[in-house]
């Protein structure tokens, strides 16, 4: 952090900021999606929490990233799984329900990505409830700057980043398509440079890091259009540790939540014949 208290945002973070509002520009929406997002990804209260979501997380509890580059690539893995639906024609629960259109969706969906894990900036038990009710006054501050003075969308927009927020860990029922898809996207952040900061300061894996073996040893992960299903999810891995990540991280949160159903889920050893799970 520098001296005037404002951080030094890292190029990994930029670039994803870059991919994001590219993918939400390449939407074609009417702005507000986009507006939204720029003003989130640009604010310095939620960059500050998310800073220190991740000191806490790496430093004091020697865990994975939980800060802007996570939420960032689950907003990212989030986005590319929303444009799926849409190409197979897949609406939403706002859709569905006649209360919003898809672009709202998108609006909740990257809220709750972006704000899902403020709440380890507290700790990390119940973290995903410190995050809702951290997350409240900013989603109420961004949300009136692009949509007021329309409260029933930011009621529903909130609504719905809310449950994606308490929800994010599949171990509480989750009933929108919108908080399922963050629930996956959170999931689908596996790749080893996830854990190579808290592996470089505990100077390489410990006995019992289960979480820092498995992820180190996913090469890629890849979301993509699958063949009988909307969305393909590939993890490729170097070695069977990785399997930890796919069977009791990925693979529960995707059973635990609503978009299983148009999912399919792969994995490859060492670039041997994928094995399918969904």
């Amino acid at each position: 952090m520098s001296e005037t208290g404002k951080t030094r945002r890292s190029g990994k973070e930029l670039a994803l900021d870059r991919k994001i509002l590219e993918k939400i520009g390449a939407f074609h929406l009417s702005g507000k999606a986009e507006k939204l997002a720029e003003k989130i990804l640009h604010d310095a209260e939620i960059q500050a929490l998310q800073e220190y979501a991740n000191t806490v997380s790496i430093l004091r509890l020697k865990y994975n990233d939980h800060g802007p580059v996570h939420v960032r690539t689950v907003a990212h893995n989030a986005l590319i799984m929303m444009d799926l639906l849409r190409a197979a024609g897949v609406q939403t629960s706002l859709e569905t329900e006649e209360m919003g259109g898809f672009e709202d969706s998108l609006s909740a969906v990257f809220c709750g990505a972006l704000f899902h894990d403020l709440g380890m900036s507290v700790g990390r038990q119940d973290h995903e409830l410190h995050s809702a009710y951290l997350a409240c006054p900013l989603l109420d501050r961004v949300l009136k700057d692009v949509y007021a003075p329309d409260y029933q969308r930011i009621t529903a927009i909130r609504s719905l980043a809310l449950e994606a927020i308490a929800g994010h860990m599949g171990n509480r029922s989750i009933y929108s398509l919108e908080a399922g898809i963050v629930q996956v996207a959170d999931g689908c952040d596996m790749k080893k440079g996830r854990a190579r900061i808290p592996l470089a300061i505990a100077g390489g894996p410990r006995v019992g890091d289960i979480h820092q073996y498995s992820a180190n040893s996913i090469e890629e992960l890849s979301i993509g259009p699958g063949k009988e299903k909307p969305i393909s999810i590939r993890v490729d891995m170097s070695s069977e540790v990785g399997l930890f990540q796919v069977e009791e991280v990925l693979l529960n949160k995707i059973a635990a939540g609503t978009a299983k159903s148009y999912i399919e889920l792969y994995a490859v050893l060492n670039g041997g014949k994928p094995k399918r799970y969904l």
